[in-house]
């Protein structure tokens, strides 16, 4: 499989872009929103699909998908991080470090 869209059995690409039946999906409004007619939507659909991303862009999507973070730049996440109280953003690997002057006290 070379990955694209309308190869995929569960993928709504062949009826969304290549006007392929199937009764088990309804038009979103933000696709009817594409075009003024069938024609248009399915055009303006797939040039969304036209350009390559590339694999760097990909992973991070993944890894931030994967460990439920935020993708985006660090202003952002510090926003984010504000509105939901947690961390949204990779820890550091590893024990928290103890402090040299307290054995007791751990720095984060």
């Amino acid at each position: 499989m070379t990955g694209a869209a309308s190869e995929y059995r569960w993928s709504s690409y062949r009826a969304t872009a290549l006007g392929e039946e199937d009764p088990l999906l309804v038009p979103h409004e933000e696709y009817l929103r594409l075009g003024r007619d069938e024609a248009a939507r399915r055009y303006a659909y797939r040039e969304l699909f036209r350009h390559h991303m590339e694999d760097a862009a990909l992973h991070e999507i993944r890894e931030a998908l994967n460990q439920e973070l935020v993708l985006g730049s660090e202003r952002f996440k510090d926003r984010i991080e504000q509105m939901v109280v947690r961390r949204v953003r990779p820890g550091k690997p590893g024990r928290p470090r103890l402090d040299n002057d307290d054995p007791k006290v751990v720095v984060y």
